[in-house]
């Protein structure tokens, strides 16, 4: 894929026993960026933006990437315990929390658990609700690339992410990332009934960013959080897929950056 310009610093901290990859660039307030159900890529365009003026803290969650898998993990409220502690093994306070796609209900777990480590919420795409209407879809019916593949406005945006063909490193970053995801997410798929009522205690501006086209989270999804959550907004990128950080990666930037400055 497309890379950006390699601006940041790896390193693995240590959370419950587990090895955690993170990546880190830029300075200023931090903004906890959590990946796809597909797996963090790397260091994408989305995080060379917001690293003008943000420290990007962009950690493999664990089970993904580089990062250990917990073997117990069966939920992705697991994950959100684990990466609560992340952050404060981090020390970052005054966090603004992005979570993209599946990253994003873990971040909405994670802000019913302890909204006092956050400054900022955005849900990108984010399941966890079950949809009013139409269906989240399942990666799991289909090859791993025609998934990826839906979260594009059309071929030709995917093609300018990825090329004609994905390499090789990121084809199999999606295979090793669809087992864990099948482990976290399978009964019922991709929702929790329980976290619609914990998110009516939310008070944390957040901002929800939705692909207008986007069809492997219904939009319903984005109205859900909107009327779950008391202190949202809802920001529909015109013509953008699910993939929007990677289509609009201006756009989605300079949203996170005037949230997390008016939060």
């Amino acid at each position: 894929m497309a890379a950006a310009t390699e601006s940041f610093t790896d390193q693995a901290i240590e959370v419950a026993g587990l090895k955690v990859r993170v990546m880190q660039g830029g300075r200023g307030s931090p903004v906890v960026v959590l990946h796809h159900s597909t797996g963090g890529p790397g260091w994408i365009p989305l995080f060379e933006r917001l690293s003008a003026q943000h420290t990007v803290v962009a950690p493999d969650m664990p089970g993904y990437g580089q990062s250990e898998r917990p073997e117990w993990a069966r939920e992705p409220r697991d994950l959100a315990i684990l990466m609560n502690a992340a952050i404060d093994r981090l020390g970052l306070t005054g966090v603004t929390l992005v979570g993209l796609g599946f990253g994003g209900f873990v971040a909405a777990e994670m802000a019913t658990m302890n909204p006092s480590r956050l400054k900022a919420l955005v849900l990108v795409g984010a399941p966890g609700l079950q949809p009013e209407e139409g269906e989240i879809a399942d990666q799991m019916m289909v090859d791993y690339e025609d998934y990826v593949k839906a979260g594009f406005r059309d071929e030709a945006a995917y093609t300018a992410v990825f090329g004609e063909t994905a390499a090789q490193d990121i084809k199999t970053l999606w295979d090793f990332s669809r087992e864990m995801t099948a482990r976290l997410t399978w009964k019922p798929y991709m929702f929790n009934r329980r976290l619609a009522p914990l998110l009516k205690e939310v008070r944390t501006p957040t901002l929800i960013v939705w692909g207008e086209k986007d069809a492997v989270v219904p939009p319903a999804c984005g109205r859900q959080y909107k009327r779950a959550l008391p202190n949202a907004r809802l920001e529909v990128v015109a013509g953008a897929g699910h993939l929007v950080e990677l289509e609009e990666a201006d756009r989605v930037a300079k949203l996170i950056a005037a949230h997390a400055a008016q939060a």
